[in-house]
Parts: C-alpha cells; structure tokens; sequence
C-alpha cells in the first residue's frame, strides 16, 4: 500500500519490481482523477520554477548554450517521468555530467557530445532491458561519494571567473588548468560583477532559512536581472555571451556517425551511462525513501535510455534523475509521474513566450546557483562520515575523489570500482580461514579424532582470494594422516578456483595415501565442486552430511596404507 502513495488501492496484481512497465500506466490502471492532475500540476510547476534557471546555469558551465538545457529538460524530462519506473523522479541536466560533458565538447565538439550521448541512451536502452538495473545499486558508497565531491570541486572551480568577472579569454577544462588562469587573471576582477554573484548567493540562502519553500533560484535570477538592466550595470549577461534564445525546440538532427568516431567516444559514452544509470537509481531510491514506495529499477534505465538517445536527436544534453529536483516534487504533493511530465510543459510553455527576455539574465546570477550546487553536491557530512570509516573505504574514498579532480572522471570511475573490487576480495579472503578445530568445543574436540585422523574446519567464502589457504593445511602436516575431515558447513558459496583447490587437495592426499571425508557441503559448494568433476569415490572420497558420520567413517577406516 505504501506504493500506492495516496492513490487508489491496487487493482489486480501488482507488476514485479523488475519489470519494465512504465510507472505511469500503472498509475492510470489505479485510477486517476481530476484532484491527482490537480496535485500533479502544482508540483508540476513547482519543479519547473526550480528546474529553468538551473537547466540554464548547468548548459553554461557544461560549455554550451543556457538553450541547450532548457531542450533538456522538456524532451529527456517528459520522457524519463512517462516511460520510468519511479513514480516521482523528475530527470534533466545535472551537475554530475558538467565535467564530462565540458570535456567531450572541448576535445570532440558539441556533435560529438551529441553522438556519445546517443551510444549512451542505447547503452542504458540495453542495460534495462537485460535487467542490468537490478545490479547497479551495488556500487560502493565511497566510489559514489569520492566522483561526486570531486565534480562538486570542479563546478565551484569552473565558476569563479563569472562569480567575480574574471577577463578570461578561455579557461582550460582541466581542473589544474583552471586555477592556473584564474590566478594568473586575478588581477581583472569586477567589483560590480562579484557584488551581483554575492547578493545572488545571499539572497538563496537567506531564503533556505527564512522561506524554505520559496524559489531562491527563480527569485536571484530575476532580482539581478532586474538591477543589471535598470542600472546598466557591466555585467555579461545571456544576451551578451550568447544573444537571443530560441523560443522552441530543434528540428531532430541525426550527428554524423563513423567508426573512428565511435571508437574515440566510447570511453565518454560509457561514462556517460554510468552516471545517468547509477544518478537516476540513487534518486529513485531517495524517492522510495521519502515515501515508501518502490521503483521499477530495469523500467528505469530503459526510460533513461530512450530519453538520453532523443535529448541527443534534439541537440540537448545527457539527462538523468535529479535528486534534488525530484524531493522538491514530492513535498509539493506529487500524486503520479504527470507531475514530471508536466513540468516539462511548462518549462516548454516558458520557452515560447518568455525567451526573448532571458537575454537579460546575468551570468554572475548563475555562478552564485552553481556555487551551491556545488556545495550540495559535495556532501560535507557524508565525506565525514565515511572518513570514519575502515581504512579500505577511506582509501577508495580519497582516491576516487582525486582522481576525478586532477586527472578525469572516466578513470576515476574504473579505478574506483576495481579498487572497490579488490578491497572487497580482500575482506572476503580475510573472513575465510583453514584451521584445526577448537580445543574448546565440548562436543566436536579433537580428543574425539580417532589415531592418524586429522581434522580441519573451512570458513568463509571459498574463492580464488582465498584458496591458496587450503594447500598450506598439507605443507604444514608432517607424516600424512591415513584419513582428512574436511568440515565446511561453513563454507557459504565457493568458486572454479576454490573447487581447484579442494580437488588439488584431494589429489594430493590420494598421492600420499590419505582418505578424505567432505563433511556438511551446502547445496551450492556440492553443486560446483560436482560440476568442477569432483564427486564421491569411495572408500578415497568421502561426502557424508555431519561431522559425526565423519567420525565414524574414518574409525572404520583399515589400517594405515603406505605412503607412496
């Protein structure tokens, strides 16, 4: 019921999380009324106050025109709220592709930008419809936390020369780049501009405190435009940067595809679709959170995917779920995905009557937007919070937020999720152990062993991490044993190493003229290590199901053989 937020009761049987039907048939199927279209198109519009002047803002520090955005948002918007699996993400531009997408753009141009975000859209198309989704919240946290702060740092950074009207002629992508010509155009600062950026800044967060619910983006943009036209203050503008606006949408263009440009943006395209894939599923989950609900995690990917694919055909930029943009849809009483929708309308409606006076929209207004994006995207208090952390989440913390500042985010991506890998590996090997059983244990002691019976307990994980442990339990034994107790009802899951390893084991105690007994084998190490072709032959090979049978198999045990 909790799905349901608000709607009418479930009629019929609920579809499986896992599917991929969109989230807004399911809605209609409910039953949808004329108060949920009501409620729908307050929040609507609510979210579209918020989304115009950040749409714009996030185009500007992407290195593209404020327009770019706004086509964003009404084409990529209305499709990942009609097709999605989360009854309230709301999707557009957001500050986690700025340091991609200016990176695809300075070294490919906006065409190539527009053909890695159509292999993107297919990407994600394709992830969703293999059921991908499923598995993509298993990103670490440190990985997510590390590439986020660090995009927050290059936002802020890619902001400083409008927040105080810098004269830049161009300021490198490169995070290092940046502060090299910033420092070195320092000297051309604008009292007016930065008087401008810092009212805009005070201004948002006088209003978070005073009036939470207020559109402090909505209201700084318009107050500074307000003051640089009365006033004529030298203040670069929308207008000045980039003239006039279009007051509509693109005809759809196809980008110019080859094989050679394929292959050189592939590595952006997948980055592309890793961060729309795992944003998009990190907002969903927030919006579950929020209300009890739950999201289709494979219906989402695939509305990403067709939305990312026709955001590109249109000339507009990646998308994927906004978090903060989807909380604002929810707590201005969201009832379905038409709140999403319609958000997109309304921004379109924006554009064809209200266009041409964007022109007078300072940039230092946006800078000071962007400031705080930056700075709530950086997560302050998670970073503490992980630094609490073992030493393993700090370093794959650390690491993947340096990397994603001083060289790029596509490398910090893969070497924060191989470092991730391996630290888990690690851990996991760690938690697996060869031993001999307690002397302690009352019942299973090693008085119990009959002469010549060796007996050791296998825990944890048997995998590739772990498996060379096994093979030291016979470099250590002296004279061989005549009979090996093998207890592994510990022993959750094992794999093709860990089986090699248990028949190497075995091979070599039949070379040394030792039985072995395999005593408690869960259903899935029976099934490997069968399939891997080690399997019951007596009287060498035992599988019996407790360690008492064990016990009793090796006291029947013929005298001790000699040793080859």
């Amino acid at each position: 019921m909790a799905d349901l937020a608000g709607l009418s009761p479930h009629r019929g049987r609920a579809p499986r999380r896992d599917g991929l039907l969109p989230k807004i048939v399911t809605t209609f199927r409910q039953g949808y009324g004329f108060k949920d279209l009501r409620a729908d198109a307050v929040s609507g519009l609510t979210v579209a106050i918020v989304a115009l002047p950040l749409a714009m803002a996030l185009a500007i520090a992407s290195g593209t025109g404020p327009e770019k955005g706004l086509v964003t948002v009404v084409v990529a918007g209305f499709l990942i709220s009609a097709l999605g699996g989360s009854r309230y993400q709301i999707g557009g531009p957001t500050g986690a592709f700025v340091v991609v997408v200016a990176h695809v753009i300075a070294q490919h141009g906006y065409d190539g930008l527009l053909l890695a975000t159509l292999m993107a859209g297919l990407m994600l198309l394709v992830a969703g419809v293999l059921k991908v989704g499923t598995f993509m919240r298993y990103i670490p946290e440190p990985v997510v936390t590390g590439f986020t702060a660090g995009i927050a740092v290059i936002i802020f950074s890619s902001q400083v020369k409008d927040f105080f009207g810098l004269s830049i002629a161009h300021l490198p992508a490169e995070f290092l780049g940046q502060w090299e010509a910033l420092l070195a155009g320092a000297s051309s600062l604008s009292p007016v501009t930065t008087a401008v950026s810092a009212g805009a800044l005070a201004l948002i967060l006088v209003l978070r405190k005073i009036a939470p619910k207020a559109p402090g983006f909505l209201i700084a943009v318009l107050l500074g435009a307000v003051l640089v036209t009365a006033f004529h203050l030298p203040v670069a503008t929308i207008g000045s940067r980039f003239g006039a606006l279009s007051a509509g949408l693109p005809a759809p263009a196809f980008p110019v595809v080859t094989l050679e440009r394929l292959s050189d943006l592939l590595p952006s395209a997948i980055t592309i679709a890793f961060l729309a894939g795992v944003e998009s599923l990190l907002s969903a989950v927030v919006a579950d959170g929020m209300t009890g609900g739950r999201h289709r995690p494979n219906a989402e990917l695939v509305a990403q995917g067709v939305a990312n694919t026709a955001s590109a055909l249109f000339g507009g930029l990646p998308a994927t779920g906004a978090i903060a943009r989807t909380a604002t849809n929810i707590r201005a009483g969201a009832r379905s995905p038409m709140s999403g929708v319609l958000h997109a309308v309304f921004v379109l409606a924006v554009m064809l009557v209200l266009a041409p006076f964007a022109v007078y929209i300072p940039l230092a207004s946006l800078a000071a937007i962007l400031m705080v994006v930056a700075w709530n995207m950086s997560e302050m208090d998670k970073m503490r919070h992980l630094m609490s952390a073992p030493m393993g989440d700090r370093i794959l913390l650390l690491s993947t937020f340096f990397l994603t500042v001083v060289v790029d985010l596509t490398v910090a991506i893969g070497v924060g999720v191989v470092l991730a890998a391996v630290i888990f590996m690690h851990r996991m090997a760690e938690a697996s152990s060869v031993a001999h059983l307690p002397d302690t244990d009352e019942t299973d002691s090693r008085a119990l062993l009959p002469p010549g019976v060796e007996a050791f307990d296998v825990s944890g994980p048997l995998f590739f991490g772990a498996a060379a442990r096994l093979s030291e339990v016979l470099d250590q034994i002296g004279q061989p044993p005549r009979a090996f107790i093998l207890r592994m009802e510990d022993v959750p899951l094992i794999d093709a190493t860990g089986a090699g390893a248990i028949a190497d084991f075995v091979r070599r105690c039949r070379n040394g003229g030792t039985r072995v007994i395999l005593c408690g084998l869960r259903p899935q190490t029976a099934r490997v290590l069968s399939q891997m072709g080690l399997k019951p032959e007596p009287p060498a090979i035992l599988w019996v199901d407790s360690f008492e049978e064990a016990l009793h198999a090796s006291a029947a045990d013929p005298a001790t053989p000699s040793i080859a």
